[in-house]
């Protein structure tokens, strides 16, 4: 005779085992659930390689492209300065060996006659201490010899070369013929070499030292 607790228990037996999963029951639904997952993520990287992917574009138009034409501006630049200092030195070295032989005719040549006036202009074309050495000698030597002895002097360079030259100052080697002819007699020439230095001085190129070799 069953009493009724044991059929009581049969049928909460039986209620478990029709609803306690197996498992194979965890396993299958465990191999469900991952294939769902791969499935969603199977979908998810087209959207997260959007999201991610580089655009090289965008970085070609606003990095590489800005930068590479900012590297060509400042070497086009600095090819310009280079060319403009090459340039300026080209000119200085030109216009200081122009001046320098004019100058030189200059401050070596002048008449009895009009001693103060030739040696007077030859002064203008000086600046620095040597202008004042240059002023203090014709003055106080060669004017009143040249009056007195009526000497004529001419000179004449016969080559000159630039040493050094930079846009405001320059050496230039120069090899002259001077002939001196003192009254009657005899001229007789002397071939000086001469370094002279020129400072830019207002635009202008003024002989600053003036030594003979």
């Amino acid at each position: 005779m069953t009493t009724l607790r044991e059929e009581t228990e049969t049928v909460v037996d039986a209620d478990a085992e029709d609803t306690e999963p197996t498992v194979e029951d965890a396993t299958t639904q465990g191999e469900s659930e991952s294939a769902d997952f791969d499935e969603a993520s199977a979908d998810e990287p087209d959207n997260t390689r959007e999201r991610h992917r580089i655009n090289w574009s965008r970085v070609l138009a606003f990095g590489v492209l800005p930068g590479l034409a900012l590297l060509l501006a400042l070497a086009s630049g600095y090819f310009t300065w280079v060319n403009g200092s090459a340039n300026d030195i080209a000119l200085a070295r030109t216009e200081s060996v122009r001046v320098a032989s004019e100058d030189t005719v200059v401050l070596l040549s002048y008449k009895p006659d009009s001693v103060e006036r030739d040696l007077g202009a030859a002064r203008e074309r000086l600046t620095g201490d040597f202008k004042d050495a240059y002023t203090t000698l014709t003055r106080e030597v060669v004017i009143p010899g040249a009056r007195e002895k009526h000497i004529l002097a001419v000179a004449k360079v016969n080559a000159a070369a630039p040493v050094s030259a930079t846009a405001n100052h320059a050496v230039v080697l120069l090899f002259v013929n001077q002939t001196v002819t003192v009254g009657d007699g005899t001229p007789t020439d002397t071939q000086p070499v001469i370094r002279a230095t020129l400072d830019k001085v207002n635009g202008r190129w003024l002989v600053s030292h003036f030594d003979p070799v």
